[in-house]
């Protein structure tokens, strides 16, 4: 993928992953547009950098969805890469109970419905560009689920299998693209910011871009450790890495 003079589009960009790679691509002569709910948010990330824009958007709409892709070409038609980092996180502890299920049904609209939905709005645009690429953030745990998000675990399996469809069937005319973080000191869960366990922000970041800016860039950007969960099933080590992260669980 080529990492400068392009438009890049990034959902989530206002905070977490996604702002640290608004702010990563920009400073490599990209101009960037983020995307997000809370427009006051989504301005504090752009703060006074030039040629980085902030646009409003539902990813749980589908009007918006769709007006937002027609606004995002009107106003930006050189755009040609879309990061789709934007999501949510919902623990779901009892799994083995009659639950209510609308965070699992928020997960699924957010996490998985929308990228769908707004790659489906856009990809006949791309297609028509040039150095064209879709970046879909999954996760390690597409690879070996935490159980207590047992939800999340599943769209992010989903996310990595639609990424392998996408990159088939685009072959030749977008790049397509898994970023696969591991844990990372981010907002998206309660506590996770400063959990001394989890990669900081600025490492997982710095070592994303240093992955991009290689020739090629791989199908698939495996920052330090995530490796781990990404590769368990291949190497043998599956129950092990399963035990490994749901330490809470039942010894065999």
């Amino acid at each position: 993928m080529k990492t400068t003079q392009n438009t890049i589009l990034i959902t989530g960009g206002g905070t977490g992953i996604g702002e640290a790679l608004a702010h990563r691509f920009h400073d490599l002569g990209n101009t960037v547009i983020i995307a997000g709910r809370r427009m006051e948010t989504l301005k504090k990330a752009v703060g006074d950098r030039p040629r980085m824009h902030a646009l409003t958007l539902d990813m749980d709409d589908p009007v918006n969805v769709a007006a937002f892709a027609e606004k995002l070409i009107k106003d930006f038609p050189e755009v040609n890469v879309l990061v789709n980092s934007a999501g949510i996180m919902r623990m779901e502890p009892g799994l083995d109970k009659y639950r209510d299920l609308s965070d699992a049904e928020a997960s699924v609209t957010s996490n998985l419905l929308g990228p769908i939905r707004l790659t489906n709005a856009l990809i006949e645009h791309l297609t028509r560009q040039p150095d064209a690429a879709i970046v879909n953030v999954s996760s390690g745990l597409a690879f070996v689920p935490l159980v207590i998000a047992p939800t999340y675990s599943a769209i992010k399996a989903a996310i990595h299998s639609y990424t392998v469809s996408l990159r088939a069937v685009l072959k030749d005319r977008v790049e397509v693209i898994e970023l696969v973080p591991p844990a990372v000191q981010t907002d998206l869960t309660p506590g996770q910011k400063t959990n001394e366990r989890f990669m900081p922000l600025d490492t997982f970041a710095d070592q994303v871009m240093a992955i991009f800016q290689q020739t090629p860039t791989p199908h698939e950007i495996l920052v330090e450790g995530v490796d781990f969960m990404r590769n368990a099933e291949k190497e043998g080590r599956f129950d092990d890495a399963v035990a490994a992260i749901n330490p809470f669980l039942p010894k065999r």
